[in-house]
């Protein structure tokens, strides 16, 4: 089944009372028993509900796994893969991570024993030469957030075999259709389903997808025991996003080359991040293990300062000045006072997250409007 017909039909089925085609919400927070134990599977619903159920099969069909599991948030996610680990375990993670795993790794497992080390993915022999005895799990972003740096998905997963460590790729910035990490050997692929799966920029929720029944179990045992579950509504808005994850993504990435193009070419504008062009350092990876590069990139100004940014970040209408990412509408964003924050800022300058860093998430709209819009704000720093 090719991917724009999994979008729309993998994992779902008409419902079987009435016949209709959209899954149901399931709003109910238990279910009668015709004796106990005889549940169907269901039996209180921070363990299972249908709607969630059928959410869980389509994000597994995308990502060609057996298992999804879906949470309330991406964060969510992240707490149930680190939750799989003891006090002592140890993590390698790239260097330039989103804001908020980079908070929940440092700021709440870190006291409780588990330790990580946070370092650039360029080079697998440098890597490799940090794992240690104690060495759990690599967690990888790629493309990273914010500057678009790629990660080679089929290297570091075979790096984790070999050494009997657990690979997670956070898969959010590619979504399923540009990328799908299991197919080149990861355990564990992790999406903020908030973005590019759900599209709309109305629903919160985050999804885990694995071939490993072992590694299922557990993060399904996660998932109960911790209560981090989405509700039946938002599995909805999810399920009736996924449908247009091929359509969306096609016009992301068509939108995103354009943009970047142009950005590449503008006189005011020092360095683009964005995998798709030829330039980008990680280009050809990008171009082995992505089927195309999707709508996010960041940008540096000649004019590297806070005030320049900021001048830019208030001179554009059709860009959205806003967290998150992968909606229909474009978004922009100062990565140094909003989505990485929270990142000391001797460690974010260190990776190259500077004070006129700007990300862009282009949106579906039509390009000629978001160029002009994007022209117009330039020229408030000329």
């Amino acid at each position: 089944m090719k991917f724009g017909t999994k979008a729309i039909h993998a994992g779902v089925h008409p419902d079987p009372e009435t016949g209709a085609i959209m899954t149901p919400i399931y709003q109910t927070s238990t279910y009668v028993q015709a004796a106990p134990g005889n549940n169907k599977g269901y039996e209180y619903a921070r363990t299972a509900n249908p709607t969630r159920t059928q959410l869980q099969d389509s994000l597994a069909a995308l990502e060609n796994g057996k298992y999804g599991i879906c949470f309330s948030s991406g964060m969510g996610a992240i707490d149930a893969v680190i939750k799989l680990l003891n006090p002592g375990d140890h993590v390698i993670a790239v260097n330039d991570i989103y804001g908020g795993s980079y908070r929940l790794f440092t700021k709440t497992f870190q006291r409780f024993g588990i330790e990580f080390t946070f370092t650039s993915f360029d080079d697998p022999a440098s890597v490799e030469a940090l794992i240690k005895k104690n060495t759990r799990l690599l967690w990888i972003e790629t493309p990273t957030n914010p500057l678009l740096q790629i990660a080679d998905i089929e290297v570091y997963s075979a790096m984790a075999r070999k050494h009997n460590v657990i690979s997670v790729v956070d898969n959010t910035f590619a979504s399923p259709y540009l990328q799908n990490p299991l197919d080149l050997g990861a355990h564990i692929v992790m999406h903020s389903m908030t973005k590019y799966l759900g599209g709309h920029s109305d629903v919160v929720a985050g999804g885990l997808v694995t071939s490993d029944d072992t590694l299922a179990e557990e993060l399904k045992f996660n998932q109960k025991s911790t209560g981090a579950t989405p509700g039946p509504q938002d599995c909805f808005l999810l399920l009736r996003g996924i449908k247009t994850l091929h359509l969306r993504m096609q016009r992301h990435s068509e939108n995103g080359r354009t943009v970047a193009d142009f950005l590449a070419a503008h006189p005011a504008v020092d360095k683009v991040f964005y995998p798709g062009l030829s330039s980008h350092k990680g280009h050809e990876i990008a171009k082995k293990q992505m089927r195309d590069f999707g709508g996010m990139m960041s940008f540096t100004l000649k004019n590297d300062s806070m005030e320049a940014a900021l001048k830019i970040l208030s001179g554009t209408e059709l860009f959205s000045l806003a967290e998150s990412l992968g909606g229909v509408e474009s978004l922009i964003g100062h990565p140094a006072s909003m989505t990485h924050a929270s990142i000391p800022k001797a460690e974010r300058e260190k990776v190259g997250v500077t004070d006129s860093l700007i990300r862009l998430s282009v949106g579906v709209e039509d390009i000629d409007d978001l160029l002009a819009d994007l022209t117009h704000a330039l020229k408030q720093i000329n």
